[in-house]
């Protein structure tokens, strides 16, 4: 087929599911092409030695990316964020007709940064048929900053129409299915496809000594925490957990966030000594981190809307065979739950964690080597990149209306 990508994101930016899907279905005998920004996340600025024009396409074999200029400097404010959102659904509704007009089918990676341009774009379009892979159901980004919350009605209101338009809907999480039939789309048209990892990189690995020398300290059990230490993550309760326990485990927080400073300044003030902070890391280096630890620890907050997402970090440790100690209530601890592979308790009870954290000091070593293994074969068989892509792959053809063509499904033998 013909199928073409909407994404506000795309590599070079650590886009890496609309990325490795364009890579994986052209090399599937498919033409895809691509219509995305210039690459500026997460610094907000364009990566040096590119420049916004508005011609800059750029073609290997079956793949086109076209690039379309935006406004930069999206971390700044709400204001900016939006500015950066409006200005790619003006430049990629104009490029539409001649990037996309005659495809097959359309992906869209839905953010709430690609709303815009997805109405945009599909108005446009007209009877191209639409598969949505939705990763957020609402604009939550900055609706406290925006004070009346216009934003986040015209993003809602965008949303549900893109909804109730498209020929097909996958979402990223299984809870979230529930709010996007009830944000207005068909029931019928809805399927969950679970994200997966840049496997690439996430994989099991054996640490070397700095790795290790890093990591650990004497021979207690390390619970780390790897990624953005801010709102979402309620990290305070994971400091609290470890304080209670520091003869025990260490916790070990690798990464940098909003929230830094508040949870480093609770830690000192806890004299929590078993907890330390690790400054950002390059991605390659974290499966080496991933192993040098005991257990990965996935946090999220006691929000509604946190109920139906599963963080990325769930699948990296997943696919790096890490057993996961989890703080987070609906899909994500579901997920770890029924793989058997790790622990979970509610979210933001740091009792609960304290618990779970002594428990997890307890494991045998061969136990969580095995924990690890039922994390990895679930995270083959439910998430990986293989698998993801033939649901993707059938949601397409099933929007062309060309089922009947539909290749086999690969097996996953890795």
């Amino acid at each position: 087929m013909k199928i073409g990508i909407l994404s506000y994101h795309f590599p070079p930016e650590p886009a890496f599911i609309p990325g490795s899907l364009a890579e994986a279905l052209a090399a599937r005998g498919h033409e895809v092409r691509v219509l995305t920004g210039f690459p500026d996340y997460p610094g907000g600025h364009v990566y040096p030695g590119w420049r916004q024009r508005w011609h800059h396409e750029t073609h290997s074999e079956r793949l086109t990316v076209r690039r379309v200029p935006r406004y930069t400097g999206a971390g700044a404010s709400t204001g900016a964020r939006m500015a950066s959102y409006l200005s790619f659904a003006g430049s990629a509704t104009m490029a539409a007709r001649r990037v996309l007009g005659d495809v097959d089918a359309l992906y869209v990676f839905q953010l709430p940064a690609t709303t815009f341009a997805a109405a945009g774009v599909l108005r446009l379009l007209g009877r191209v048929p639409t598969v949505l892979h939705v990763q957020d159901v609402w604009a939550r980004d900055g609706v406290a900053e925006a004070g009346d919350g216009r934003w986040a009605t015209r993003m809602s209101a965008a949303m549900t129409r893109i909804y109730r338009s498209a020929a097909r809907v996958a979402v990223a999480a299984p809870s979230m299915r529930d709010l996007v039939v009830a944000a207005g789309a068909d029931p019928a048209r809805v399927q969950v496809v679970l994200n997966w990892t840049d496997e690439r990189i996430f994989h099991p690995a054996t640490p070397d000594a700095a790795a290790r020398q890093l990591v650990r300290r004497d021979g207690r059990c390390v619970v780390m925490h790897a990624g953005t230490i801010g709102a979402r993550q309620g990290l305070e309760t994971a400091v609290r957990a470890a304080a209670a326990l520091d003869r025990t485990m260490d916790l070990v927080l690798v990464g940098s966030g909003g929230e830094e400073r508040r949870v480093r300044g609770l830690a000192a003030e806890l004299g929590a000594e078993n907890i330390r902070f690790v400054e950002r890391r390059s991605p390659v280096d974290m499966p080496q981190l991933y192993a040098a630890a005991d257990y990965q620890l996935v946090m999220l907050r006691d929000l509604p809307e946190l109920r139906g997402m599963v963080p990325g970090k769930l699948q990296a440790a997943l696919s790096c065979a890490a057993p996961v100690v989890a703080s987070a209530g609906g899909d994500t601890a579901e997920l770890v739950e029924r793989a058997r592979a790790g622990l979970s308790c509610p979210p933001e009870d740091w009792a609960a964690l304290a618990d779970r954290f002594w428990l997890a000091a307890t494991i045998p070593g061969p136990e969580r080597v095995e924990m690890g293994r039922r994390g990895r074969a679930a995270y083959l068989r439910e998430m990986s990149l293989p698998a993801g892509v033939d649901r993707i792959e059938r949601l397409l053809y099933e929007a062309a209306g060309r089922v009947e063509e539909l290749p086999a499904p690969r097996m996953n033998l890795a």
